[in-house]
C-alpha cells in the first residue's frame, strides 16, 4: 500500500511517547508498505537522526515551522474557539505543501498521528486514520485540577475545546486508533467504542536484563521536562524517599531522562541522580533494582512501565499509569499503589522478600513480552488500513 503518514513532530530521538509510537510503526509498516513521511518541525535536526527514520521511507519531507508562525496561529485559533495546541502545529505554507504532497503522491491511505494534525487532513477525500493516541482533553483537565495559579483557567478553557475537537474531528476519519481502552472510553463521541485499540510495543532487542550488577535501588524516568514527570518526581523525592529513608537509610535513587527541568534538577542529592540525557536507557535500568513511577497526572499508556518490565524489573506504580496495562494482575505482575503508605510498603516488601522480588519481575517480564510486541501490535494497524481499499 502507498501510505502517507503525517507527524506533529519528527520522530527521533525517541525522547517522547509519540516519536517512540511513530518511530516503530513506521519501522513495521515500512517492511509491507511504501511510506511517505512528513513531519512538522520546529528545531535543527542533525544528519543522523534524519537517516534514522529516512531508512524506512520511500519519501522523508520535514516542514519546519517558525515560533512567528506558531504564535500566529495560537492566537487565530484560540478567537476561533479551536484548540491552542492545534494552532501550536498549524501553518497555512505546511498546509499548502502537505496538499501538494498528497496530490502528487496520490497515496492509498492518509494516516495522521495526534488531533494536533487533523487539521491539515480533514477534508481529504482520501480514505485516512487519525491515531488519538491518547486522550488529551483529560490530560488537559488533570492539569487544570493540579494547577493551583492564574494558569487555571487557561488550562480548563484548553480542555474544553479539546473535548469538543476530539468529537467534532471523529467523523471526518474513516478510522481512528488509540493506544488503551481507558483512554478509548474517556472519548467525547457517542460511536467511541469503534475506536480500535493499537497498543505500543517493546523494542526487545535494547530493552533485556544483561546481567549488570546493581548500583541504584530506585529508578524513574521518562522526558523530565513534562508536566506529568515532574510532578511525580517531586512527589518520590520530596514525600516518598524521605519515608523509605527512615527503614533504608542508604537507598539510592536514580532519575533518568532528557530535560530535566529546574525543578527536577534541583532534587539532586548524595543519594539522588539526576542524569539528563542518557544514551542507553536500558542500561540504567539493568543497573537499577525496582522501578517506581507514582503518575498522578497525564493520560494513556507509560512507555517506560514496559521498557522496564522487559528488563526484569519490578515496577510499582499508580492506579492511574497500572491501569492502561490491559488485563494486567495487580500484585501479581505489578505493584499500585493509591496513598503514600502504599509505596512505601510496597517497595519496602520488594528490598526485603527475595521471592516476591522474583516473583513480580519474572511475572511482569513475561506480561509485556505476551502482550506488547512491535511487529504484532503494528500489523492490527495495517490490517485496519487494508479495511479501507
Amino acid at each position: 500500500m502507498k501510505l502517507l503518514v503525517l507527524f506533529s513532530r519528527f520522530p527521533y530521538p525517541l525522547e517522547k511517547g509519540d516519536k517512540l509510537r511513530a518511530f516503530y510503526q513506521l519501522k513495521y509498516l515500512s517492511k509491507n508498505n511504501k511510506i511517505y513521511c512528513i513531519c512538522l518541525n520546529d528545531r535543527h535536526l542533525k544528519k543522523e537522526e534524519i537517516e534514522k527514520v529516512s531508512v524506512f521511507c520511500e519519501e522523508l519531507h520535514i516542514i519546519k515551522i517558525n515560533w512567528w508562525t506558531k504564535i500566529f496561529n495560537i492566537i487565530l485559533f484560540y478567537f476561533k474557539g479551536l484548540p491552542i495546541q492545534c494552532g501550536y502545529f498549524y501553518s497555512h505554507q505546511a498546509q499548502r505543501l502537505i496538499n501538494k504532497h498528497i496530490e502528487r503522491i496520490k497515496p492509498e491511505h492518509l494516516y495522521g498521528q495526534l488531533v494536533r494534525v487533523a487539521e491539515y487532513i480533514k477534508h481529504s477525500t482520501i480514505k485516512k486514520t487519525i491515531d488519538y493516541q491518547d486522550v488529551l482533553s483529560k490530560g488537559m483537565h488533570r492539569r487544570y485540577e493540579k494547577e493551583p495559579t492564574i494558569l487555571k483557567f487557561f488550562y480548563f478553557l484548553e480542555y474544553k475545546r479539546l473535548a469538543k475537537y476530539e468529537e467534532y474531528i471523529f467523523d471526518f476519519f474513516d478510522h481512528h486508533t488509540i493506544i488503551t481502552g481507558v483512554d478509548r472510553d474517556l472519548i467525547p463521541h457517542p460511536q467511541y467504542n469503534k475506536i480500535a485499540v493499537i497498543a505500543n510495543g517493546v523494542d526487545f532487542d535494547t530493552y533485556h536484563y544483561d546481567g549488570q550488577p546493581k548500583q541504584y535501588d530506585l529508578i524513574f524516568s521518562g522526558n523530565m521536562s513534562y508536566l506529568p514527570n515532574v510532578d511525580a518526581a517531586q512527589f518520590l523525592v520530596q514525600r516518598l524517599f524521605p519515608e523509605l529513608k527512615k527503614t533504608f537509610p542508604d537507598l539510592t535513587l536514580v532519575i533518568c531522562g532528557a530535560n530535566p527541568s529546574l525543578k527536577v534538577k534541583n532534587l539532586e542529592s548524595k543519594d539522588i541522580i539526576v542524569t539528563g540525557w542518557v544514551n542507553s536507557m536500558a542500561d540504567y535500568y539493568s543497573k537499577s533494582r525496582i522501578f517506581i513511577a507514582p503518575m498522578q497526572l497525564g493520560t494513556g499508556l507509560q512507555n517506560k512501565l514496559l521498557e522496564a518490565m522487559s528488563v526484569q524489573l519490578p515496577c510499582v506504580t499508580s492506579t492511574l499509569a497500572g491501569m492502561p496495562l490491559a488485563n494486567v494482575q495487580a500484585g501479581k505482575e505489578i505493584l499500585i499503589c493509591n496513598t503514600l503508605t502504599g509505596y512505601v510498603d510496597a517497595v519496602s516488601m520488594l528490598l526485603t522478600s527475595p521471592s516476591l522480588y522474583e516473583e513480580i519481575s519474572q511475572n511482569g517480564f513475561q506480561f509485556v513480552s505476551n502482550n506488547y510486541n512491535w511487529e504484532q501490535t503494528t500489523a492490527q494497524l495495517e490490517a485496519l488500513f487494508e479495511l479501507s481499499e
